[in-house]
């Protein structure tokens, strides 16, 4: 019925002049719960519908939304929507992916947990507590907790254009998360550990996540600050991400076309070494960021974006395609009547051969990184500078833990100085790496 709605809009638009246009609707359920030493805190269920409308008239273009699904309302929106797309400039990059462009099919990836709808939010509370209980009694240097959190969430989403184009799909998501405490000879530490997943039976126990929370807090305490230096720096594979991160914000349409990124112009260039391989792939069955097609009906490929070091691969949706000269990749991200972006579905640094262990014991004396703060990274020029914490390495041990450091780097010179790559990919994000070496990094404290 509500994909007929959504074609219904269209309909109605097109009478009206519109020369294209998509309809997104989105239906969400969740529940939410905190727990903080034992006690229930809060807890919140909610469950939304809304509908976005894009149209074009000629290159102009507006997007609206609303939550009010009544005919009146609908009524309104594609008048208003209509008025506001004449009255917009035209850009001659506008307009929908072509027709040859959108998916041929949608494909079951198996994204939605049909077993764990509707499970009680007991179910939940005791998730969190026991991840909490767990963490409070891994070593009495643990004292106290920020809190333990428990949510799940169910979504439905249809998406219809004026192209021919008309498909829906569904998602769950699970998330277990805490924060503990931890306290020794007057000084205090925090630290968190979490697991995610599709389905509610892949979420790592609420044991074996409390127990790596208390692990990951106590090795903090007595921390340290070192001389400023320039040595190999491990990121652990919980941080290692972040870079990755950071290359999808460099191979951005958007962030291309308006000359904002330090790989322009660099498709087929070496921008790393040849141990990174990264790969994006929304195709993969059951993973966090895979969807059956991108939010312009396009459908979704695996891609390599750096194959051995080769720049391979840029992220594109069908308006920064345009100004690129290009074709979309798959990769639009608009939230519902929201402006056009783009991101990745699953990209993943590929896992190398070495244990972490093994990455460890090769450093004589460096920085083993546990813990970023601050954004201090300028994708137009790669500059890299970020608050940091973790573990001082020496002749192949983690010796004690060290923090108020500052790690410091250009990334263009970080991709190309990787020189182990870990075996402990744990895909708990849309966006993981494993375990990571650089060879020489400046590491900044007293």
């Amino acid at each position: 019925m509500d994909r007929e709605l959504a074609l219904g809009l269209l309909a109605r638009a097109k009478e009206k002049g519109a020369s294209q246009g998509d309809v997104t609707l989105i239906e969400r359920e969740g529940v939410q719960v905190k727990v903080r030493l034992g006690e229930l805190e809060t807890v919140s269920q909610a469950h939304e519908m809304r509908l976005g409308l894009r149209l074009f008239f000629g290159r102009s273009a507006a997007a609206t939304s609303t939550s009010d699904l009544s005919r009146a309302s609908l009524d309104r929106l594609v008048e208003e929507t209509c008025a506001m797309a004449r009255a917009t400039a035209s850009d001659e990059f506008g307009g929908l992916p072509d027709a040859g462009e959108m998916a041929a099919e949608v494909p079951d990836l198996d994204l939605l947990d049909h077993e764990s709808r509707g499970l009680p939010i007991e179910d939940g509370i005791d998730a969190a507590r026991a991840a909490e209980e767990h963490a409070l009694q891994y070593d009495p240097r643990v004292t106290n907790s920020e809190g333990a959190e428990f949510a799940s969430s169910f979504n439905r989403l249809i998406h219809a254009n004026s192209e021919g184009f008309a498909g829906e799909y569904a998602t769950s998501r699970f998330h277990l998360s805490l924060a503990p405490v931890a306290t020794s000879n007057g000084s205090m530490e925090r630290d968190h550990w979490y697991t995610a997943a599709r389905r509610r039976d892949a979420l790592d126990s609420p044991e074996d996540v409390g127990r790596e929370a208390g692990r990951r807090v106590t090795r903090r305490l007595g921390a340290r600050q070192v001389r400023t230096c320039e040595v190999p720096v491990v990121f652990d594979a919980s941080i290692a991400g972040t870079l990755v991160r950071h290359v999808a914000q460099a191979v951005s349409g958007y962030a291309l076309y308006q000359r904002a990124s330090f790989l322009c112009d660099r498709l087929g260039e070496r921008v790393a070494s040849d141990l990174v391989h990264v790969v994006d792939d929304g195709t993969i069955p059951r993973a966090l960021g895979s969807r059956p097609f991108d939010s312009e009906g396009v459908g979704v490929r695996r891609k390599e974006v750096v194959e051995a070091g080769l720049l391979r691969s840029y992220l594109l949706d069908a308006y920064s395609a345009r100004k690129l000269g290009g074709r979309s990749t798959g990769n639009a991200a608009r939230g519902v009547g929201q402006p056009s972006a783009v991101s990745p579905m699953n990209l993943r640094l590929l896992p190398g051969e070495h244990s972490p262990e093994d990455i460890i014991a090769s450093v004589e004396d460096g920085f083993y990184l546990t813990e970023l703060m601050g954004f201090g990274f300028n994708a137009v020029t790669g500059n890299y500078s970020r608050g940091a914490a973790g573990i001082w390495i020496e002749n192949g041990e983690l010796a004690y833990p060290v923090s108020e450091l500052t790690i410091a780097g250009n990334l263009n010179d970080m991709l190309r100085r990787i020189e182990m790559v870990g075996n402990d990919l744990r895909p708990q994000s849309p966006v993981a790496a494993p375990t990571l070496k650089i060879a020489r990094m400046t590491v900044a404290g007293e």
